[in-house]
């Protein structure tokens, strides 16, 4: 029995972590959270997201990615998985940085939600003001 050697990164954005473990293997096959990526990710947008760190390294080698993504929303988690992608095909060749990073699929997104402040109802939205 061959043990299949796997490469392990983790992406975030917002509150969404995603582990993602890329094998190298014959086809592609891409699973989130047990999943087809796309039923858990059904919008066009947020697919070819996913698929952003393949395009641009323009990689000839397919991959088995398999990916456990939990917190913030679908975009997030998107993002997230995106950002793990990334990291692990750098760890995969090194010669992939140069291309990711010039896109920026290297940088972890650091916009989160605004904390809310006391005496306001949201982190910047005040009460609704009377004059009279």
């Amino acid at each position: 029995m061959t043990e299949q050697k796997y490469i392990e990164a983790i992406g975030r954005r917002k509150s969404s972590t995603a582990r993602v473990r890329i094998t190298p293997a014959v086809g592609m096959r891409f699973v989130v959270n047990d999943k087809a990526f796309e039923e858990y990710f059904p919008t066009k947008e947020t697919q070819s997201k996913l698929l952003a760190p393949f395009e641009k390294s323009e990689i000839k080698q397919k991959f088995h990615v398999t990916v456990l993504v939990s917190g913030g929303g679908i975009n997030s988690q998107a993002g997230a998985v995106r950002h793990g992608i990334s990291r692990a095909l750098t760890e995969h060749d090194g010669e992939l940085r140069a291309p990711l990073k010039k896109s920026g699929l290297l940088k972890r997104d650091p916009r989160k939600k605004e904390r809310r402040k006391y005496g306001l109802k949201k982190a910047r939205k005040a009460p609704q003001w009377s004059k009279r």
